[in-house]
C-alpha cells in the first residue's frame, strides 16, 4: 500500500513537474517520464526486501523470548507448588505447637485471660476517672498491655502483673482521699490557666469555687460554662478554703450525670425568662399592686396609730379621721340629734374614700393575673401546636419553649395573684376596722346629745 501511494506521489511530482516545464517550454519527453518511473520502483522492490529479512529476523527472537517466558511460568508454578506445600506443614507446626503451649500453661491460660480482660475494663474506668487528672498516663499502659496480650502469644510477665493490682490498688486508695495539686485549667472563657484544683477522691474537682469537668479523649480540664446552683458552689469555695475541718459538699456518685442535670436546670431568671411577654405583663402588674398595698399598708398603720390616740385624748384634732369626725360636735353644738346624726354620718362618708383609697386596684390586680396566666398558657400551648404541626412528635425539645410558656405564665399568674388577695383582704379588714370605729364613737356622740337633749 505503500509503495502504491509512493508511485503516485511520484507520478504526481512528474506531471506537476511536466505542467511547469510546459508553462516555462522545457518539457519533458515520454522517454524521461518512463525511465524515472522504473528507477523508482527498483528502489520500492530493494526496501521491501530489506523488510522481510528484518521480519523474518525477528521471528526467530519471538519464539526465542516465548521459550524464555515458558520456562519462567513452569519455574514459578515448581516454587508456587513448594511454597504451598511448606505453607501446610507450618500450620500443622503451629497447630500441634498451639496445642502443646495451652498443655503446659493449663490454669495459667485462664489467669491471662482474666488478666487481659481486667486490663480492658480497668483502662476504660481510669480514662474516666477524675483521678487520671492527677495521675496521668495509667490508661497507656493497661491499653498495651491488653492488645499486646490479644494480638500475640506473649505472656504478661510478673512485673507486669503487679503493676496492673497496684494500679487497681491505687485507684481504690485515691478514691477515698481529698487531695489538692497543681494542673492546667481551661477555664470559661478558653484561656489555659495553671492553678491549685481540690480533688474531692473520684467524684468532682472543685477550682476557685467552681466545679471542673475532664475530658476523657484528651485528659484535659475545663471549667463547666455554666455552673449549679448557689448551695453547691458555697460548698464547693466552703471546701477549698478548708484546712481539714469537716465541710458539708455536693457529691455526684453518678460520675457527672446528676451535676449534669443541675446544670442544665434553669434558674430563676430564665425562669421568668420563658414567660415571655405575658410573663413580663404579670411581673409588672404585681409590682404596681404590690407598691400599692405597701403604700395602704403603712397609711393605714400610721391612721390606726392615730386614731388609737385620738382615742385616748379629750380634745379631737385635724390630723386624723376620728379627730375629723368629732370635730363636727364642736362646729354645731346647738343643732338637733337628727342633724347632728347627718353631719357625723356626712363626715364618715367623707372619710372612707380616703380609708379605702387604691383598694380596688389592688383587688383588680389580684382577679386578673390568674386571667393573665391563662392568656400565657393559651399562647404557649398555640405555639406548641404549630411546632407538632411543622415539624412532628419527634424531637419534644421543638414542644418545649411553648410548654415552658403555658406553664410559667400560669405559675407567674398565681405567684401574683395569692398575695394580692391576701393584701386586699387585709387591708380592707383594718380599713374597715378604723370606719367602725368612727362609726362607733359618731354613734356616742348622737347617744351623749339626746341624753343632753
Amino acid at each position: 500500500m505503500k509503495s502504491i501511494l509512493k508511485t503516485f506521489t511520484l507520478v504526481a511530482s512528474f506531471v506537476a513537474t511536466g505542467v511547469f516545464a510546459q508553462d516555462t517550454d522545457k518539457a519533458l519527453d515520454l522517454d524521461q517520464l518512463l525511465k524515472q518511473l522504473e528507477q523508482g520502483q527498483i528502489v520500492q522492490n530493494k526496501d521491501n526486501q530489506r523488510r522481510e529479512q528484518e521480519f523474518a529476523a525477528k521471528v526467530s527472537e519471538q519464539d526465542r523470548m516465548l521459550e524464555e517466558a515458558a520456562q519462567r511460568r513452569d519455574q514459578a508454578l515448581q516454587t508456587s507448588e513448594e511454597l504451598e506445600r511448606q505453607f501446610q506443614e507450618n500450620e500443622y507446626k503451629l497447630a500441634d505447637m498451639d496445642e502443646a503451649l495451652t498443655q503446659r500453661l493449663g490454669s495459667l491460660k485462664e489467669l491471662f485471660g482474666v488478666l487481659q480482660q481486667v486490663a480492658g475494663d480497668t483502662r476504660g474506668k481510669f480514662q474516666n476517672s477524675v483521678i487520671s487528672a492527677q495521675i496521668p498516663g495509667r490508661a497507656a499502659f493497661l491499653d498495651e498491655l491488653a492488645q499486646s496480650m490479644g494480638k500475640s502469644s506473649k505472656l504478661a510477665s510478673i512485673d507486669e502483673i503487679e503493676r496492673v493490682w497496684f494500679e487497681v490498688q491505687r485507684e481504690m486508695t485515691e478514691s477515698g482521699k481529698v487531695t489538692k495539686f497543681m494542673t492546667d485549667v481551661v477555664e470559661a472563657g478558653g484561656e489555659k490557666v495553671n492553678k491549685e484544683i481540690v480533688r474531692v477522691g473520684s467524684f468532682a474537682l472543685v477550682s476557685d469555687g467552681k466545679y471542673l469537668d475532664m475530658n476523657p479523649s484528651t485528659g484535659t480540664v475545663a471549667e463547666l460554662v455554666r455552673q449549679p446552683a448557689g448551695r453547691y458552689g458555697d460548698s464547693a469555695q466552703a471546701l477549698q478554703e478548708s484546712n481539714g475541718e469537716l465541710v458539708q459538699f455536693g457529691l455526684d456518685p453518678t460520675g457527672g450525670s446528676i451535676l449534669g442535670l443541675l446544670v442544665q436546670a434553669p434558674n430563676f431568671q430564665e425562669r421568668i425568662e420563658q414567660g415571655g411577654v405575658v410573663g413580663y405583663i404579670i411581673l409588672v402588674v404585681g409590682a404596681i399592686g404590690l407598691l400599692l398595698a405597701l403604700e395602704r399598708l403603712i397609711s393605714l398603720t400610721l391612721i390606726r396609730a392615730k386614731v388609737n390616740k385620738q382615742l385616748k385624748a379629750k380634745q379631737a384634732k385635724s390630723n386624723n379621721p376620728l379627730g375629723r369626725v368629732l370635730k363636727v360636735r364642736e362646729e354645731f353644738p346647738d343643732v338637733d340629734t337628727e342633724t347632728l346624726e347627718l353631719k357625723l354620718t356626712e363626715a364618715i362618708l367623707g372619710e372612707v374614700p380616703k380609708l379605702g383609697r387604691n383598694l380596688t386596684i389592688i383587688k383588680i390586680i389580684s382577679v386578673v393575673a390568674p386571667l393573665m396566666g391563662l392568656l400565657g398558657t393559651v399562647t404557649g400551648m398555640i405555639n406548641t401546636f404549630q411546632a407538632i404541626t411543622l415539624f412532628g412528635t419527634g424531637d419534644p425539645k421543638l414542644m418545649a419553649g411553648g410548654i415552658s410558656t403555658a406553664l410559667m405564665t400560669t405559675v407567674l399568674g398565681l405567684v401574683v395573684a395569692i398575695p394580692m388577695t391576701l393584701l386586699y383582704a387585709m387591708l380592707n379588714t383594718r380599713s374597715k376596722n378604723i370606719v367602725y370605729i368612727l362609726q362607733e364613737q359618731a354613734s356616742g356622740v348622737i347617744a351623749e346629745r339626746a341624753e343632753r337633749g
